[in-house]
């Protein structure tokens, strides 16, 4: 069963913290140790340009390119963070003077991940002298090698974590490789590769071959991508994250945007003028990850590059029409790894039998298996690997979620460590991986997986825990305190967004289209009422009409701001509910 626990807020901060600020975002942003000096989000506070460590060299030999006019490939990923970081190489490339720019993402369900020997021939075809890997190619040593051998140089780009060997690439720009002394750890894919065209920018501006203005506007006019990309990432909001959000999404709300996303936000249904990254979180980056997920990320790709808004439009309906498909195909895998693990009698409502788990099914799409991964890890509280079988015969596409405390990743590594000719592939972060797998080792590397992972009894045997920020008081639910932590995020991971938890009292409950809990709640023996919604809780809070006084239960929840019909009012998204 889940515990709330309250977020210690240090005395020490928030009495730094400005007074004009409201009490409960001092005590937020104390909590989630916030120095005064970080409340300022503008881009004079990034980290300089050339705290990159090879971010400059990658610059000079992008410069010599330029001078030449030899072609360029940037090699994408498929997932948003590749979608935006190559939309902002091929638009800096192309606005600073390069004629010879084109971009390639391997196709997810023929070749996988990042720059392997087959994609290194298939870009050899556009005559490239240059491959420039953008969210990939940190693992990619056979791919990076047969460049060479076609007579490419490649520099690689990414802020995946290091493997046992490195690729023999001209230069590598990573802030997570060993010995990189780059503060920011966090950046993204798009991220790095906005560093990397700013220092660009700048080398060109002093060897005078574009203006400073020039060099300026092409790469700020980015920053609607490093927002969109950071934020659909999941990496950790620290300081130096939250400036690129911030300014990304300031660009966005005042419409300085590319076509691309304003169609985004339109078909999805979201103010852009209001935008926050939440709407970039769950609006437009699934929408994005669709076509990278079903087809081919290219698509996502040419509406973010699109200039021209009809185009743009079209090409966003696309995306939405496969999210759609998406979200039945998902809904679908879900029910299916739910029957499997209700059988085991270990899903809903009861604990989990085993300390990891790795699923398969034959007819699951391997574009969906990390949300089904995700989904289960959250019901479970176990980390999970979900297998589908790939287009190459005998072979696995696995993707891996994991829970706090257990580096998945590495996990994977010792895993396959212990079988000795094991064919895969592999990479990711401490919560999420990927892989793949022949199917002949699955038992065995199922075994080994739940052995390894069974070492980690500090974080198995952790408590699962809500943090929370405490409680509010009857005048402090109101619209005022809502919109004012509304604007203060960035909110993400490493900086979650608020929430509360109090006791209330149920005074009205219904389910709307089965699935979703609304309610009217208030403080007990108060007379304020406050309109409430738990998404995604298909069931009424048991009996409450059997009391005269309705029942009292234990609430976790954000305060949103619902706008209805023009009409704007606060609204609670409740998160958890205990009954007591």
């Amino acid at each position: 069963m889940k515990t709330i626990s309250r977020r210690t807020v240090p005395p020490e901060l928030e009495s730094k913290l400005p007074e004009h600020l409201h009490p409960v975002l001092r005590r937020v942003l104390a909590a989630r140790q916030v120095a005064a000096g970080e409340l300022d989000c503008s881009l004079s506070g990034m980290l300089p340009v050339g705290g990159l460590e090879g971010a400059q060299e990658a610059a000079s030999l992008l410069a010599d390119m330029r001078d030449k006019q030899q072609g360029i490939v940037i090699l994408g990923d498929f997932d948003a963070d590749g979608a935006t970081a190559t939309t902002l190489m091929v638009s800096c490339l192309r606005d600073m003077g390069f004629d010879r720019v084109s971009y390639l993402v391997p196709d997810r369900f023929k070749f996988g991940y990042g720059l392997s020997p087959e994609i290194a021939e298939l870009a050899a075809d556009l005559k490239p002298a240059m491959i420039v890997t953008v969210d990939n190619g940190v693992s990619s040593v056979e791919g990076v090698r047969r460049a060479k051998e076609l007579g490419i140089d490649v520099i690689v780009t990414d802020h995946h974590l290091q493997g046992s060997e490195l690729p023999d690439a001209a230069v590598i720009v990573n802030p997570n490789l060993s010995g990189n002394h780059f503060s920011s750890k966090c950046l993204s894919g798009v991220g790095v590769a906005f560093y990397v065209m700013a220092a660009l920018g700048r080398l060109l501006v002093q060897r005078g071959e574009i203006t400073k203005q020039v060099a300026r506007s092409v790469v700020a006019d980015t920053l609607d991508l490093v927002a969109l990309g950071t934020v659909a990432d999941m990496v950790r909001l620290d300081y130096n994250n939250r400036i690129l959000i911030a300014e990304g999404l300031r660009r966005i709300c005042g419409g300085q945007t590319r076509p691309g996303i304003k169609a985004l936000f339109a078909v999805a249904g979201r103010d852009q003028t209001r935008a926050n990254s939440t709407d970039l979180g769950f609006g437009i980056a699934p929408r994005l990850n669709a076509a990278g997920r079903l087809e081919d990320m290219s698509l996502g790709i040419d509406c973010l590059l699109a200039d021209d808004p009809a185009q743009a439009r079209q090409l966003a309906e696309r995306l939405d029409a496969l999210n759609t498909e998406r979200r039945a195909l998902q809904e679908k895998m879900k029910q299916e790894a739910e029957a499997e693990l209700q059988q085991a009698e270990e899903f809903v409502g009861k604990a989990a039998a085993n300390d990891a788990y790795c699923l398969f099914n034959e007819g699951w799409h391997e574009g969906i298996v990390g949300l089904v991964a995700t989904g289960v890890r959250e019901k479970l509280g176990r980390p999970v690997i979900a297998f589908a079988r790939a287009d190459q015969p005998g072979k696995l596409k696995g993707s891996a979620r994991s829970i706090p405390g257990i580096h998945i990743r590495d996990i994977i590594a010792a895993s396959l460590e212990s079988l000795p000719g094991a064919a895969s592939r592999f990479g990711g972060h401490a919560m999420a991986a990927g892989m793949t797998l022949a199917e002949k080792d699955l038992p065995a590397f199922q075994r080994a997986f739940e052995t390894e992972v069974g070492r980690c009894t500090e974080a198995l045997n952790a408590p699962d825990t809500i943090e929370t920020d405490g409680g509010l008081g009857e005048d402090e639910i109101c619209l005022e305190l809502a919109e004012t932590l509304r604007t203060a995020g960035p909110w993400g991971q490493g900086f979650s967004e608020p929430v509360f938890d109090n006791k209330l009292r149920i005074v009205d409950q219904r389910l709307l289209k089965g699935k979703h809990l609304k309610m009217k709640l208030q403080h007990p023996g108060a007379a304020m009422m406050f309109d409430a919604i738990a998404f995604g809780y298909p069931e009424l809070v048991p009996n409450p009409s059997s009391h005269s006084s309705g029942v009292t239960a234990h609430f976790v929840y954000r305060l949103d701001v619902n706008d209805f019909r023009g009409r704007r009012s606060v609204q609670l998204v409740v998160e958890h509910i205990h009954c007591e």
